[in-house]
């Protein structure tokens, strides 16, 4: 069949809403399908800068909240323009977020809508809205509605699933989140050349935080553990692989503690090194925390480094616990508790056959669990529901 896949942000993009897209496309595709992508990026440079962004910066210096929503609308209208204006002819519509969902179904082709998260807390949380503003109250609104209009809707773990239940009423479909496990499979003869790619002492342990600089992914607290770990293990680097509203905050925080010399931030990878990173850590952190509301999905950022055979150690939160079984496939910590994500750490570092252990196990769960290819088959099922 013929697949367009939509959103109103841009693509590619930092995040695991891009990575999602990507493999899925890769798995589609590996079935036969042929699959394209509108995003805002394809848009008209000129029009996203008059009629969405400028107008959306402006506004929101005028009130908090009201350029997002403001913004959001914009995109959405652009969107379900450029749909209208395609040649090609569609048989589905996956939209990835609630606006492309409202976009999409204004052309007519049978929509389904991924759901990958809680658009207005997310926005509440990292800023972008006021709680229980008119823009926030506004935005939940569309929520029900898109969720209400796409003739389907799938979520990527069973929490989202029973929030729409709760907000829209709507019976959803949960499909875990997925990797292509040939694209992060386990190379560790390229751990030396990453390392001097990015710089990172090759004497050092390496704790790895491939995160999106947000406070709903909790990016603080490893810093904030990391003086007592090198108390333990001196000869230890703390690296961040993202960008995002808190890196001023990390950034800061690392001079006043006297970090600097053991904390990189090396910005935004691009997808297709990201596996050299996972291979080349000692130990992967996603150390996400609950935030207005918000709790971590099931994160890719942990898939790609299970799947890579990397130890993982994760906040013991939403998702997180649905992939990871602790003492089994990887370690779970409560969240914010810098002195357990420490001692955590520390008993990895000290016990490399342990936290090999672990790491196999999380491998073999990878390849019989979170494969691309046996998601990309349910996806299909839930396209042909709706034709």
């Amino acid at each position: 069949m013929n697949i367009l896949i939509t959103t109103i942000f841009n693509y590619p993009h930092e995040g695991g809403l891009s990575s999602h897209i990507t493999t899925l496309k890769k798995g589609l595709m590996s079935r036969g399908h042929t699959v394209d992508i509108l995003s805002f990026s394809q848009l008209p440079h000129f029009k996203k800068k008059m009629l969405a962004q400028a107008p959306g910066f402006l506004l929101n210096k005028v009130k908090q909240g009201s350029g997002q929503l403001f913004n959001d609308r914009q995109r959405q209208k652009l969107l379900a323009s450029s749909i209208k204006s395609l040649n090609k002819q569609y048989d589905v519509i996956n939209a990835q977020d609630i606006f492309a969902t409202l976009a999409s179904v204004e052309s007519g082709i049978p929509t389904v809508q991924t759901v990958h998260g809680y658009y207005s807390f997310e926005a509440v949380s990292r800023g972008a809205l006021l709680p229980d503003s008119a823009e926030d109250l506004t935005i939940r609104e569309l929520e029900r509605k898109a969720y209400q209009s796409a003739a389907k809707v799938v979520t990527v773990d069973q929490r989202i699933k029973d929030y729409i239940h709760h907000l829209a009423h709507i019976e959803a479909e949960a499909i875990k989140n997925f990797i292509d496990l040939s694209a992060f499979a386990p190379e560790s003869a390229k751990r030396e050349q990453t390392r001097q790619d990015f710089q990172i002492p090759l004497h050092k342990k390496m704790l790895f935080v491939p995160r999106r600089m947000t406070e709903k992914n909790g990016v603080i607290y490893p810093l904030l553990a990391l003086p007592e770990v090198l108390e333990a293990h001196q000869e230890t680097v703390l690296v961040y692989a993202g960008t995002g509203e808190q890196l001023a905050r990390l950034e800061e925080t690392a001079a006043s503690l006297h970090l600097t010399d053991s904390v990189q931030f090396i910005g935004s990878v691009p997808f297709e090194n990201m596996h050299n990173l996972y291979e080349a850590s000692d130990v992967v952190l996603i150390p996400s925390v609950h935030s207005h509301g918000v709790e971590e999905a099931t994160s890719i950022s942990a898939l790609e480094a299970m799947s890579c055979r990397s130890p993982v150690i994760a906040s013991a939160i939403g998702g997180l616990k649905e992939i990871i079984v602790d003492g089994e496939d990887g370690l779970l910590v409560k969240e914010k508790d810098t002195k357990a994500l420490a001692q955590s750490i520390l008993k990895l570092l000290h016990d490399p056959p342990y936290a090999s252990t672990l790491a196999s196990r999380a491998r073999s769960k990878m390849e019989s669990e979170y494969s691309h290819l046996s998601a990309a088959k349910r996806f299909e099922a839930a396209y042909n529901e709706v034709l």
